[in-house]
């Protein structure tokens, strides 16, 4: 693990460095990316779309320039590559949505020392009846799919298989991808009710609705309704939301869905043994701590070890990591 040279300087560039996040969340949250496109426009011109006051749109436009995000040119700004890449919601590789997801969670980790203190969650799990969190968490987790699935798509091997349940797949993204990548596979991807109506879009969006299904369902309170003996089981994303047991007792429930010798995948921010790195899993694990009752971020042994216990043999990590450092660890039912 790289170790940053501390002093007072570095320290304080850590310190203020929210300034810089909040002034690319309010970036995106203004929509400013979008309303310069392709263009190259004046304060005065974007704010015509914008409707905010003058003097800070200025001042907003400038940070953003010394960010690199923007361009100025005399007294106009246009889009970087990269936002007009990634910030403009006219772009397919927008991930706006993640952003603001990362938005919303900022009061609770401005209160860290609060939870820290009285224990427990500070933030209450997201409702979804709040439609700017149920969009931004959803297509959160579609954009964070999308930077992920295609990749991962090529590195697991779901040769021979022809059925794959998506455990608590939510959107579907990491299903359609996989069944894009081999052709003679279908998929079944489990979620809440909730989920269905985006999830379906998205299923229907890359025209695969005759291989991709949804299934409704809880699958912390309920068992698993149609055991149909799948080939392989993805679980993605959902396990560090849930303390070791109830962790454990998910895993159980996909392994039963699937036949002898059927492939099981699970994708996390793994930590390292020690559980001390690395370090976006580790600050991952705080959010949890801040949102949920036992949720936390899971060691490659930990996870090896709920694997073992629930009758999964050939265990092993693939070379596949992302940029947030998610891995994938896989086995086989016994």
């Amino acid at each position: 693990m790289d170790t940053p040279h501390w002093n007072p300087g570095t320290l304080l560039e850590l310190s203020g460095y929210y300034w810089r996040t909040c002034t690319l969340h309010t970036g995106v949250k203004l929509d400013i990316f979008t309303a310069i496109g392709p263009n190259r426009l004046s304060c005065e011109d974007i704010n015509q779309k914008i409707k905010a006051d003058q003097r800070g749109l200025a001042l907003l436009l400038n940070a953003l320039t010394a960010m690199g995000l923007l361009i100025k040119t005399g007294e106009t700004y246009a889009n970087s590559p990269a936002a007009l890449s990634f910030l403009s919601k006219d772009s397919p590789q927008y991930i706006g949505f993640i952003i603001m997801h990362h938005h919303h969670l900022m009061d609770s980790w401005q209160n860290m020392g609060k939870a820290m203190m009285e224990g427990g969650p500070i933030r209450k799990r997201a409702s979804f009846s709040d439609d700017e969190w149920r969009e931004s968490f959803l297509m959160g987790m579609f954009n964070m799919g999308m930077a992920v699935a295609p990749q991962l798509s090529k590195e697991m091997d779901l040769s021979g298989c022809r059925n794959l349940l998506d455990f608590g797949g939510g959107p579907g993204t990491f299903a359609i991808h996989f069944c894009l990548a081999n052709p003679a596979l279908t998929a079944s991807v489990y979620d809440l009710e909730t989920t269905r109506p985006f999830a379906e879009k998205t299923i229907d969006k890359f025209k695969v609705s005759d291989r991709v299904e949804f299934i409704s369902g809880d699958f912390i309170q309920e068992e698993f309704p149609f055991p149909r003996a799948y080939d392989a089981a993805f679980l993605s994303h959902i396990l560090h939301g849930e303390g070791p047991k109830d962790a454990a007792d998910v895993i159980r429930k996909a392994v039963s869905a699937l036949k002898p010798g059927g492939k099981i995948f699970i994708h996390e921010f793994i930590l390292d043994n020690d559980l001390a790195g690395p370090l976006f899993p580790a600050l991952f694990s705080i959010n949890m701590y801040l949102g949920t009752d036992k949720g936390q971020a899971y060691s490659e042994a930990q996870l090896s070890a709920m694997l073992k216990a629930n009758g999964v043999t050939e265990i092993r990590r693939l070379a596949f990591s992302s940029p947030t450092r998610s891995g994938v660890i896989c086995g086989h039912r016994a």
